[in-house]
């Protein structure tokens, strides 16, 4: 595998936006001092903050954003990069297993579209209903280093299309990388062709994240998606 020197500002990750809906607790109180109260029993049950008080099996918790930085310091996207390490699905994704996280990005947008469309729409499959209406809001980040490159590899396993295949690939071939002290890999998109995307496995590397433009994922009666910007 090549290794490939890069210096590249503005890669697109994109989150779901939830700041446009109430808070899913603040119903169910009267005030904001009884909201508070709330949110802090949630948080002894959030991945995020566990990870950031105990760590866990899989990441030290020294890792972290905060723990490279002064409070007073905090700095825009240190909660949403500790999240992308802490909250996980069970079995893991095409380059992180379910017990660490990492951080997924593209070099632009259609194709980071493409690539969280392809979960949603996987969802709406299993109920058989695809009306659905999703916003996203774009991180950009900044990345320098030299990382392990898969883009002359196009039939490497952990491409496959089908997750069953892919990810167990992907996985295995991640924690090899991280054992020889890769902290990224760079490979071409399984979702939009032509695209290329990074896979951050240590916040570290993690620059200057700070927010982009805003999206619509919509689906109306087919498993077609169409992106529009808000």
């Amino acid at each position: 595998m090549k290794i490939t020197a890069i210096n590249d500002r503005a890669l697109v990750r994109l989150i779901s936006e939830t700041h446009f809906k109430p808070p899913v607790l603040r119903g169910l109180v009267d005030t904001d001092e009884e909201a508070a109260i709330l949110a802090d029993l949630e948080g002894e049950t959030s991945a995020r903050l566990i990870a950031e008080r105990e760590g866990s099996p899989a990441l030290d918790r020294r890792e972290l954003v905060f723990a490279r930085r002064a409070h007073d310091l905090k700095l825009y996207g240190q909660s949403h990069i500790n999240a992308a390490f802490t909250y996980t699905r069970p079995t893991g994704n095409r380059f992180n297993s379910g017990d660490r996280g990492a951080w997924y990005c593209s070099y632009d947008t259609l194709t980071s579209a493409e690539e969280v469309g392809f979960h949603r729409t996987r969802e709406l499959t299993y109920i058989g209903i695809f009306e659905d209406e999703a916003r996203y809001v774009e991180l950009l980040a900044d990345f320098i280093g030299d990382f392990p490159d898969l883009g002359d590899a196009p039939t490497h396993p952990a491409l496959t299309a089908d997750p069953e295949i892919g990810y167990p690939a992907g996985q295995a071939l991640a924690m090899d990388l991280r054992r020889d002290g890769h902290r990224a890999l760079l490979y071409p998109s399984v979702r939009h062709a032509g695209g290329r995307c990074l896979v951050a496995f240590d916040p570290g590397i993690i620059q200057n994240v700070r927010p982009g433009a805003r999206w619509t994922l919509r689906w109306s009666g087919s498993p077609t998606f169409v992106l529009r910007g808000l």
